[in-house]
């Protein structure tokens, strides 16, 4: 089992940027964030595997993760924050292949969640 613990969520004013980190309770292939805009599925954002290859959902291109392997964790970089980037902000953690990165079936642990609101 392995927890994943969110934090660094709050309010952002429009164009700012904000960062949020992602601790595991141990070593996982890969670590990734989603998001769930209101009245929105569950999207992929990024995600970083075992070898150290970012991937990045469709029009992410706002978004940096990083990871640091030796701490476990994982940090989501939101540059030039948008008023629907307002979204419930997930981290992820499992061993998805090459082509399910942006599944969210293809990931076992989840965390709870952290809130981001972008206000104009």
């Amino acid at each position: 089992q392995v927890r994943l613990v969110e934090s660094g969520g709050g309010l952002v004013q429009a164009g700012g940027l904000l960062s949020l980190s992602c601790t595991a309770s141990r070593r996982t292939e890969t670590m990734g964030w989603f998001r769930e805009r209101p009245g929105k599925e569950r999207e992929f954002v990024g995600a970083i595997n075992r070898v150290g290859d970012a991937i990045y959902g469709y029009n992410m291109d706002q978004f940096i993760v990083a990871r640091e392997k030796a701490k476990n964790t994982l940090a989501l970089q939101m540059n030039n924050a948008r008023l629907n980037d307002t979204a419930v902000y997930y981290c992820a953690a499992g061993s998805p292949d090459s082509g399910s990165y942006y599944r969210t079936w293809a990931y076992e642990y989840w965390g709870q969640g952290t809130q981001v609101t972008v206000s104009s």
